[in-house]
């Protein structure tokens, strides 16, 4: 059973910067996409940035172009995310989410009818 722990989540004012992290455990798949998903206050789950099974596609949403950027460490099964200029609207519990399956490419991993395993979420709040 696979499991995802997100840390990282914090408060920052408007412009500031946040690096979260997802620790994935208990994988046994040849195949494990990743991705980041968040959900703000009153609305649905949103996808964020994604990758493939070889982490060699990503898939950004609009709002994060130019800001946000997702790594991996595939040997450590460990995903990042770094978050640059930060806005209010980034507000939202950030979640880590896992599919093992194959031929799943970003644009299906940002599915979230598509994933297999989710994490807790970690909270992020950007306010002056």
């Amino acid at each position: 059973q696979v499991q995802l722990a997100e840390s990282g989540g914090n408060s920052v004012q408007p412009g500031g910067s946040l690096r979260l992290t997802c620790a994935a455990s208990g994988v046994t798949s040849d195949y494990f996409a990743m991705g980041w998903f968040r959900q703000a206050p009153g609305k649905e789950r949103e996808p964020v940035l994604c990758t493939g099974n070889n982490g060699d596609s990503t898939y950004y949403a609009d709002s994060v172009k130019g800001r946000f950027t997702l790594s991996r460490d595939n040997a450590n099964n460990t995903m990042y995310l770094q978050m640059n200029s930060l806005k209010p609207e980034d507000t939202a519990v950030y979640y880590c989410a896992a599919r093992t399956r194959p031929f799943t490419s970003a644009q299906i991993m940002c599915l979230v009818t598509r994933v297999d395993y989710w994490g807790r979420g970690t909270q992020v709040t950007v306010s002056a």
